[in-house]
Parts: structure tokens; sequence; C-alpha cells
């Protein structure tokens, strides 16, 4: 492999194809069935293809301890507690996040081309790695679609000490014409959890505005961090979109809300989590093709403007992780290497082979781990 250093942090060159076939062979381990291992598997190996490591290979240690417990069901039994034509409750009894989301999607999307709008609230369910990776497969479907999550507590209250509210994060995607989708994909914090925890495993300082200490002092110590509180965006403001993301992903599903959630940081407690999904039909509003002459158009614009110092493009809102993904596609995925060493930890410990990651070029055959 070839080894790089980013923040001073060493990396390292890895086939994304492998990488995805050892963290799915990983899953099955703990009794995840093939297919739902392929799709949780990709779910982490899309995140770090797309740049956001905080929720790349990096988690997948979490969430098999959390299999392993039995927090986390590795044979998903999904249920539909309400079903009336546009609106849907889906229960996911405690099963594997990303399986329990991408059918929130398909009953979203289904009922959207059905009725012009498909709602779907999820309860019981867990952590499911990158809102993106939903919406993305929503507006794949001619659909604008957004899906949000509350999440384990790490937010105060505005004005308050004891943390209570999730990031909550949430994702808007809409189909764009002869472009990839244009995406929206954040927190209500201004930072991911996720970032803090990647910060002080390495040892670094985080910026002074990213969270405050438990006594309400701002810190740059990420371990001062996880024990105090993340700061949400905006002030005020990101509080209440967390608030409020929590309303229809938690009480309005019927799942758990502000500190009755677990993260997956958690190895033992149910999540607990819920979610919200909505997509509406383009075509139920104009034709579709339309519409992505106007999505067209609209990208044109933003992009038709002078590029400021320090910048090399004007991006519209996904194309960054678009660019990445293909880069790394082609280049080989380029992750830390010391997630690479706790992913070979994980892989270790499930009984597997030491496997063969190296990055070669684009068209080498991957050798399947079992």
């Amino acid at each position: 492999m070839t080894d790089v250093a980013s923040n001073t942090i060493e990396a390292v060159r890895i086939d994304p194809v492998r990488a995805m076939a050892l963290a799915a062979a990983v899953y099955r381990s703990v009794g995840v069935p093939d297919e739902e291992a392929e799709l949780a598997a990709d779910t982490l190996v899309q995140a770090d293809l797309w740049g956001h490591q905080s929720h790349g290979m990096l988690r997948l240690a979490w969430y098999v301890a959390r299999l392993r417990s039995g927090a986390m069901k590795s044979v998903t039994h999904l249920t539909l507690a309400v079903d009336a034509g546009a609106v849907a409750v889906l229960d996911g009894a405690d099963g594997v996040g990303p399986v329990v989301a991408r059918r929130a999607v398909q009953e979203a999307t289904r009922r959207a081309h059905a009725h012009g709008v498909g709602a779907v609230a999820v309860r019981n369910s867990n952590h499911f790695g990158t809102c993106m990776y939903y919406t993305r497969m929503g507006a794949a479907e001619g659909c604008i679609t957004m899906l949000m999550s509350n999440a384990g507590p790490n937010m105060a209250p505005w004005g308050g000490l004891k943390a209570k509210i999730g990031t909550n994060p949430w994702s808007i995607a809409a189909p764009a014409g002869r472009h990839g989708a244009m995406v929206m994909d954040m927190a209500n914090s201004g930072v991911a959890r996720g970032k803090i925890y990647l910060a002080n495993k390495r040892r670094e300082p985080i910026p002074p505005h990213w969270a405050i200490d438990k006594e309400g002092n701002p810190t740059t110590d990420p371990k001062a961090a996880l024990e105090g509180f993340i700061l949400p965006m905006a002030g005020h403001k990101g509080y209440v979109m967390g608030v409020m993301v929590d309303v229809l992903s938690g009480v309005l599903s019927g799942s758990q809300f502000l500190d009755q959630v677990h993260g997956p940081y958690d190895p033992v407690n149910r999540s607990g989590a819920g979610h919200f999904m909505l997509a509406l039909n383009v075509q139920a509003f104009q034709p579709l093709a339309e519409f992505h002459e106007r999505m067209e158009t609209y990208i044109a614009s933003l992009k038709d403007v002078p590029v400021a110092a320090g910048h090399r493009q004007v991006f519209y809102p996904g194309e960054m992780e678009i660019q990445a993904d293909a880069e790394q596609r082609a280049n080989g995925l380029m992750l830390p290497a010391d997630t690479l060493a706790e992913v070979l930890r994980v892989a270790a410990e499930a009984g597997l082979p030491e496997p063969d990651l190296a990055w070669r070029d684009s068209t080498s055959a991957p050798t399947q781990p079992h």
C-alpha cells in the first residue's frame, strides 16, 4: 500500500471493493444475512468514498459490538404498524439500521408514486450511517426525498447543562438531470460526534467552537468535549432544529426520544432510534423531464459566478461527494491507518483470515474473504 500523510495521520490507499467484501464478511460472522451484510458494508465504505470518514469504516467495530451484545438484532424483522395509503409507520424491531432505512425509502417512494407523496415514520430502529445514502436512493427513483433521524443525546437544551438532544441529522436529495443528485446532508450540531471521537482517538485538538466541557466552558480537548456537550450549529437555531427532528423522528413515530435514545457508541443498550422519511413524486408536480431541465439550469446559474480566492470551483450541494467518490474509486480509497488497523482487528476477532486490501489498479480482481 502507499502511505501518505494527512494532518499528521498516516493513511493508506486500499481497494474499496475488497474493503466492502471484508466488512460484509465481518457482518456475516455475527449472523447478518448475506444481502443485508453487503448493504451494511456498502453504507460504511460509501461514506468513506464520499469523504465522510466519521461515518465510514471507523464505525464497523461499534456496530459489531452492538450486534454481539444483542442490542441490535442480526436478523431484521420489519413490520408495518400503520399502512394507510400515503402514510405508513414501520417498526424496525431493533434490526440493522441500514436494512430498516432502505425499507423506509422503498415504502416512501412506492407510496409517492401511487399518491404523489409518501410519508413513513420509523420506530425501534438503529443508527444507519449517513442520511444521504438513502435520500440519494429516492432521488434515483424520481422523487425529492427527505430523511431525518434522532440520535443519542450529546447536546444540551439551549441554556442548559445536561445532554438531552442528539445531533439529529437530516438530508434532502433531488434528482438533477444529467448531474448527480443535489443533496443536503447535515447534523443540527456544529459537527458530527464521530469527528470528535476521531480526534480523541488520534489525540488531536478540536476547534473551540465544536463543544463545551461539562462545566459549560469552550474546549479544544476532545476528551473533555465527549464528557461535556457538542454545540448546536448556529446557536439556538440548531437547538430548535434538533428538537423538531426529534419530534418527527421520535415522538410522531412512537419511538424513543431525547435521552431515551442510545447511539452506536453504546454497545449494550437498545437504540430506540426513530426516523422520518418523506418522498415527493416529481412527476406529480410537473413532467420529470421538465424538472431535470430546470435543475440543470439552476445548477448552471449557481456555477456561473466568479470563483473566490482559495477555491478551485463552485460546487452545487452533493457535488463534492460525487467527485470524491469518482477519484477514490479510480485511485484507491484513502483510509486513515488507525481506522484500517481497527478494521483488521475486528476482522481477526471474527475469525477471518488476514485480508489483502492493497490498492493495485482499477481493474484488480478482489479476493472475497470467507
